[in-house]
């Protein structure tokens, strides 16, 4: 009996029992995905160049294809310092403004904005100029000028011509100012004298000591080799120096380092005339390289300066190139006496070679011009009135020892 209870208890029990309900699990916790990347910067237009007047207010704008991004403003490489009242940054969506009011000389400068991002960077550039008051007087009529110098009638009726002598680095645009010249007086494009392109290097096209006359006007041009650093390499300074002087002949073929001499050509001038003789010199330099001329190159100039110096030789300076280093100048040749990066690299030259300011003349060459242009012709006549009136000057004084001789 006892054990038969038992056997039903245990039985009854085993039937009753419930498990433990089993839990699910904690829900996972879920991280959101990262957000996409900002597009990389680009513009959709770029900040443009601007010329403006001292006092006007100027505003810089550009746009990219994303508002994701921080901007930096710099001023000619450094990062712009704004002051209250004169200068505004502002964003508008995607567009990006500066805006300077008040402009004054020193506003003048390349101004460059970067916008930057976790996906990259973009920046672009604009060139803010601004025009001063005129500082040096431009003609710009030309025709009273060609008459002048159709005209014109030298000192001393024992001299045929008035004789300039061009000397400058290679591509300066020596040979290119003779042609020039040429197309003012004969009204129409003349190439007859070949030139070297100042952006290729190499050597110089001009290998003989050539004569260029000026059709109509007794004015000549004579052409030399480029100068170059190093003693062996362009024209000798010293063909230079005997050319001042009558003692080479026309088509004389230069050779390097080593000089014309009596001994060496038989037709070397061994008693040169008034006629033989240079009666300015020219020296030509272009305004985007006179920052970069070696300092051989700039010894070499000032060497042959010091030697016409003392031959009484009057001595002035074309400044070629002038559109390639201001904007103001490339976009209205009329106002280069406006423009301060003009007299800036005038004042440049100046220190460099030694030449007073009013002696230097910034100039303009024809180069892929198809027709002409009054504003580059009246710049080109009013430098050359300039050495011819120079030349008479060395003729008159010439003249007047000639008589005090006799």
């Amino acid at each position: 009996m006892g054990g038969s209870e038992s056997k039903s208890s245990t039985t009854s029990s085993s039937s009753s029992y419930c498990p433990p309900p089993r839990r699910s699990p904690p829900p996972r916790s879920r991280t959101p995905p990262p957000p996409p990347p900002p597009p990389k910067p680009e513009f959709v237009y770029v900040l443009a160049d601007k010329v403006v007047k001292t006092g006007q207010t100027v505003t810089l704008s550009c746009e990219a294809n994303t508002s994701e991004v921080t901007v930096k403003w710099e001023k000619s490489k450094e990062r712009l310092r704004c002051v209250e009242g004169k200068h505004r940054v502002y964003t508008n969506d995607k567009k990006f403004m500066l805006e300077i009011k008040n402009v004054k000389q020193d506003d003048e400068a390349n101004y460059t904005i970067t916008v930057e991002n976790s996906s990259g960077s973009a920046s672009c550039s604009a060139m803010i100029t601004v025009e001063i008051g005129s500082w040096r007087g431009l003609e710009k009529d030309q025709e009273p000028m060609i008459k002048a110098l159709k005209n014109f009638k030298i000192s001393s009726e024992e001299v045929r011509e008035l004789r300039f002598l061009l000397h400058g680095p290679i591509g300066a645009g020596k040979s290119s100012i003779v042609n020039t010249l040429n197309s003012i007086f004969e009204g129409h494009q003349f190439v007859n004298c070949l030139a070297a392109n100042a952006d290729s290097g190499g050597t110089s096209f001009t290998t003989k000591y050539q004569k260029f006359s000026i059709e109509t006007v007794p004015f000549a041009f004579y052409d030399v080799m480029g100068l170059e650093p190093g003693q062996s390499h362009g024209v000798c300074t010293d063909d230079i120096i005997q050319a001042l002087e009558g003692h080479i002949p026309d088509n004389y073929e230069f050779k390097q380092n080593t000089p014309i001499s009596k001994t060496k050509h038989r037709d070397y001038i061994s008693e040169p005339g008034i006629n033989n003789k240079i009666h300015c010199l020219v020296s030509v330099v272009a305004a985007d390289k006179i920052s970069m001329m070696s300092e051989e190159v700039l010894q070499k100039i000032r060497l042959i300066r010091t030697e016409a110096s003392k031959l009484g030789i009057p001595q002035l300076v074309f400044m070629t190139r002038v559109d390639k280093v201001c904007e103001l100048t490339k976009e209205d040749l009329g106002k280069i006496y406006q423009s301060k990066k003009i007299r800036e690299k005038i004042t440049v030259c100046s220190n460099k070679l030694g030449v007073t300011e009013n002696c230097i003349f910034p100039v303009k060459n024809y180069h892929n011009e198809i027709s002409s242009d009054e504003n580059l012709n009246c710049l080109a006549l009013q430098a050359f009135t300039q050495i011819v009136h120079s030349a008479d000057d060395y003729i008159k004084k010439w003249s007047s020892t000639q008589k005090q001789v006799e």
